[in-house]
């Protein structure tokens, strides 16, 4: 941020990232009709989270790896065929003409040099049409709060990245920055550099890098190509809650549910610890992609998974201060509640208005606009499986309901409920034309 930027207020700030997305520098259209179309589909999308009227229901499906499978081509050739997988996308855009479009993952050989164990991945662990599929595990220890609370960065060089990426696994031998106060420090910090092992996981980073570049010129081609086409990017920054952070990739289910009860005050301290580094995380993403979303997909909040006494004690509070830190950066928080959030309706309900954009899964969209639609932009919520195995009618139906009950008034997004991975083609084209013809505001 500039020091211009620096001085302006919260809204400030969120209009002038807004018009960079309008008005995309450095974006050569392809024609006069292509830049209206971007910039009527983007104030659309605009209006929609603002709760302003917008001219139509915007219609983005949540699509992961259905447009590999609807090119042709296999999820592990979109994992590691950049030039595929952006074709493939494309293709997707250019065919189905949503509002806007997002990008394909990719970075197959990158997981690879590094050994990533976090995940599995179609080519890695799962078949070669499969999406990825998390391995969860208990990556930072119950005894280990302390340390990840007094220096949290310093927790992830030497002990957590060692335990998920495989080619860094020497740097849990590294000794702690913080040693070298004078000179005498220095000589002992920097012969640790000259070890064989150490030298090989930087090699492997230096490697990875340059794999991970080519994949970020491949993808600004296409973004660009896209874009100049008329269709806005909708990628901006992404972050996830606290109780997330500790519980999905830290700690796993079974160790953040028995520190809610064994030690609720050293997982309270450390989620506030991650507060401000996932604000940071998020605001980043965003300045960089010049979008104000930040994307927070969210897991352990869902319904059952814990009480609302427990809900309100353990992962709200952190949550909400880490989407009103984005909100005074200028961001739009944008959490994808998977699953079910009925009975968090109300406890959501208290943030700023127009601020937000919740997506839904499987949430009750009739009660979430009633308790949220004067507040925040709600975002869904079509189910995967009508998509996949139902016909044309009945997500023609599905939708005429959808846009009467959420649509009401403005301020919704329609959208699969789910990330798409597969789906009848005929019934994603279904689900955005029909949106298009009906959902029109009169």
């Amino acid at each position: 941020m500039n020091k211009e930027e620096a001085g302006l207020s919260p809204e400030a700030k969120l209009e002038a990232m807004f018009e960079s997305w309008l008005a995309p520098p450095g974006i050569d259209f392809v024609s006069p009709e292509a830049e209206k179309a971007y910039r009527e589909r983007a104030t659309r999308i605009k209006n929609a989270i603002q709760l302003k009227m917008p001219d139509r229901v915007p219609v983005i499906p949540l699509v992961g790896f259905f447009p590999a499978h609807y090119a042709g081509i296999t999820t592990q050739e979109a994992m590691y065929d950049c030039e595929k997988a952006c074709q493939a996308y494309e293709k997707y855009t250019f065919d189905f003409a949503p509002d806007a479009h997002r990008g394909p993952y990719g970075l197959g050989q990158v997981y690879d040099i590094i050994d990533y164990k976090l995940f599995v991945w179609p080519g890695h662990g799962t078949g070669v049409n499969m999406p990825f599929q998390c391995v969860e595990g208990e990556y930072m220890k119950a005894d280990e709060y302390d340390a990840l609370i007094q220096a949290p960065s310093d927790f992830w060089m030497r002990v957590y990245l060692p335990r998920i990426i495989g080619a860094l696994e020497p740097f849990s031998k590294l000794s702690p920055f913080h040693r070298v106060i004078e000179i005498a420090g220095v000589g002992s910090l920097v012969s640790q550099y000259g070890r064989p092992e150490i030298r090989a996981a930087f090699e492997a980073l230096f490697q990875a890098g340059e794999e991970a570049m080519k994949w970020r010129e491949v993808l600004i081609t296409s973004h660009k190509k896209v874009m100049a086409a008329g269709f806005p990017l909708l990628r901006g920054g992404r972050c996830r809650a606290p109780f997330d952070v500790l519980g999905d990739t830290l700690r796993g289910t079974r160790g953040i549910m028995l520190d809610m009860y064994r030690q609720p005050d050293k997982l309270i301290e450390a989620m506030e610890r991650l507060t401000p580094l996932m604000i940071e995380m998020g605001v980043s993403g965003a300045r960089s992609a010049a979008m104000p979303l930040v994307s927070i997909p969210l897991h352990k909040g869902a319904d059952g998974f814990m009480s609302d006494e427990q809900y309100k004690t353990f992962y709200w509070p952190t949550f909400r201060k880490l989407m009103l830190g984005l909100i005074e950066e200028g961001c739009i928080p944008l959490p994808f509640a998977e699953g079910s959030y009925n009975s968090r309706l109300e406890v959501i309900r208290d943030l700023p208005k127009g601020k937000v954009v919740w997506m839904f899964d499987t949430t009750n969209m009739a009660r979430a606009k009633e308790i949220l639609g004067d507040r925040a932009c709600i975002y869904g919520n079509v189910p995967g499986a009508i998509l996949c195995t139902g016909t044309t009618d009945d997500v023609k139906a599905y939708c005429k309901q959808l846009i009467d009950v959420a649509g009401k008034g403005g301020g919704f997004i329609l959208s699969s409920g789910a990330i798409l991975d597969t789906a009848k083609p005929e019934n994603v084209r279904t689900m955005i034309e029909f949106t298009k013809e009906y959902g029109i505001y009169v």
